[in-house]
């Protein structure tokens, strides 16, 4: 008899994108000794990847972890785990050393715990967000990590759908957390990082876990309704699901992929358009842009902000409407300011964008 089903489709969703980064190392160059860009340069040729898992010690990411200790070896791939303890609450560093020792009884090696200071840029949840993608970054780098899988499933995408959907911030917004993702770390980053349970519910994770006899350990923070996406976890959804019907996490988790494919297209879109805007000492000429269809100039405009000096992640969508009036309200308004100390002003029917 094979496995649970809820066991079997966990294994099959790792499988695949196990599959995925083989395939990608085996199309990339190797280095002039052999080994796979990835690999631990310390170890020399034939040393096969590393895939970690980021497990929190929730039930989405033992079961991640569980997944990945039992498919990695089939494929010959070496299969570790990090979890990073954010010290924000007591005995933060007894529960990330419980989970080490949850990880290493599955098989997992090597598995580390890294401990984090969190700041306050952004609010609670984006400053502990940042502070765990650095860690994971810096062991994937000092490991020499093929991959990092993550945990979140279909009902974390669905609430990444409505949250971008109540910032107004547009259709990339809406298009929540992509498969592959080489994370906020910076450029470099490749494909670092995997989300194999986006098509599975978080019910079918957590009976896994159950069947499996894996201890799991609930993070107080999920229950807490000071935090938006607690709120909308435990109040939210269930309010959509009564008024709407079940199938409501499905049908976002849809829309996020259609959503990504438009926000897609657009970009490419932007980025071939950009150069046919710009006069001969590359400034943006307001009537060029005038003429692109909205959503269009937008993105280019946005990413022109972005390479004055303005943050990404601090540029929103009403920043990006008020340098758009530049181009089709212009009223002889004065100059916009924008995060990171940019500013963009209109001159002699060019668009001035630069740090002031």
């Amino acid at each position: 008899m094979g496995p649970h089903p809820a066991v079997a489709a966990i294994r099959l969703a790792v499988r695949r994108v196990l599959h995925d980064v083989l395939t990608e190392l085996t199309d990339r160059p190797r280095t002039p000794s052999g080994a796979f860009p990835c690999a631990d340069p310390r170890t020399g040729a034939g040393t096969p990847p590393l895939v970690l898992v980021a497990c929190s010690g929730g039930a989405d990411s033992m079961a991640l972890a569980s997944a990945l200790a039992f498919e990695a070896p089939k494929l010959g791939i070496r299969a570790g785990g990090i979890t990073v303890d954010h010290g924000l609450q007591d005995g933060s560093d007894q529960r990330a050393a419980e989970v080490v020792i949850r990880m290493t009884a599955l098989g997992l090696d090597p598995v580390e715990s890294v401990a984090v200071r969190v700041g306050r840029d952004g609010g609670p949840e984006a400053a502990a967000r940042d502070a765990r993608y650095g860690a994971l970054d810096e062991a994937a780098d000092r490991l020499g990590a093929a991959a990092v899988l993550l945990g979140h499933t279909r009902d974390d995408q669905a609430e990444t759908v409505l949250l971008g959907l109540a910032r107004g911030s547009g259709i990339r917004s809406l298009s929540g957390m992509p498969e592959v993702s080489g994370g906020p770390g910076g450029p470099g980053r490749g494909h670092r990082y995997r989300r194999p349970f986006l098509q599975v519910d978080r019910q079918t994770a957590r009976k896994a876990c159950m069947v499996q006899s894996l201890a799991v350990w609930d993070d107080p923070h999920n229950m807490d309704p000071a935090y938006t996406r607690s709120r909308l976890r435990h109040e939210g959804l269930p309010a959509l699901e009564k008024a709407l019907g079940k199938g409501v996490v499905e049908a976002l988790a849809r829309t996020a992929q259609l959503s990504r494919d438009d926000a897609d297209a657009l970009d490419a879109w932007a980025a071939e358009a950009e150069g046919g805007v710009r006069d001969e000492d590359g400034r943006l000429e307001c009537a060029k842009l005038y003429a692109l269809p909205p959503a269009v100039r937008r993105r280019v405009l946005r990413r022109a902000v972005v390479a004055a000096g303005s943050p990404a992640g601090s540029l929103f969508a009403r920043h990006i409407e008020e340098v758009d009036r530049l181009i089709t309200g212009w009223r002889g308004q004065g100059a916009i300011n924008l995060p990171g100390r940019v500013e963009a002003q209109r001159q002699g029917g060019r668009l001035v964008i630069r740090q002031g």
